[in-house]
């Protein structure tokens, strides 16, 4: 029969190397804070910065909307003006509008934030003095935007799209 005794050097060194293991980390954290910033650290501000993210990325807040809620497919409004800022920002000669797959994760009345993903098409190729237009997709394009609920759906700021990625699409 095993006791915890004779577990016990092992239970002590697991303890130590993980003691050890923080200890260097906190070590080269102030050094390097000391070498980029030329000024002697605050020790229990970057502590207190350490434990503070560390809690919010683990708070219930972020797991529940994360692990919990599936996300919302929402109509937008303004679909063409959408359009035509991805196309600009993401470089592409167009999008597809049918195939808009726009949702959010936020059920509130107000302002929300959106992920908009859809098929972008390149620059019309040109064969020997003739234009060939390509009816399929060349790019998978990724946004976030914020918008705001109105009764029709969601207006997007067309200002506060961002591109997450793009993404080449063989044929």
């Amino acid at each position: 029969m095993l006791l915890l005794g004779d577990y016990m050097p092992r239970i002590l060194k697991i303890i130590l190397i993980f003691l050890l293991f923080i200890g260097f980390f906190e070590a080269g954290l102030l050094s390097s804070y000391t070498i980029i910033t030329s000024e002697a650290p605050d020790v229990k501000g970057l502590i207190d910065l350490q434990i503070n993210t560390i809690a919010d990325f683990f708070s219930s807040e972020n797991i529940n909307s994360v692990l919990i809620k599936d996300p919302e497919q929402v109509n937008i409004t303004n679909k063409i003006a959408v359009a035509e800022n991805l196309s600009a920002l993401a470089k592409v000669d167009g999008v597809d509008i049918d195939n808009f797959n726009v949702t959010t994760y936020s059920g509130s009345n107000g302002e929300v934030q959106v992920n908009i993903s859809t098929l972008g098409f390149s620059s019309p190729n040109t064969r020997s003095g003739q234009i060939v237009l390509s009816g399929t997709p060349d790019y998978l394009i990724t946004a976030e935007g914020m918008g705001n609920r109105t009764s029709k759906g969601i207006k997007v700021d067309v200002n506060s799209i961002k591109i997450i990625s793009i993404l080449k699409i063989h044929n």
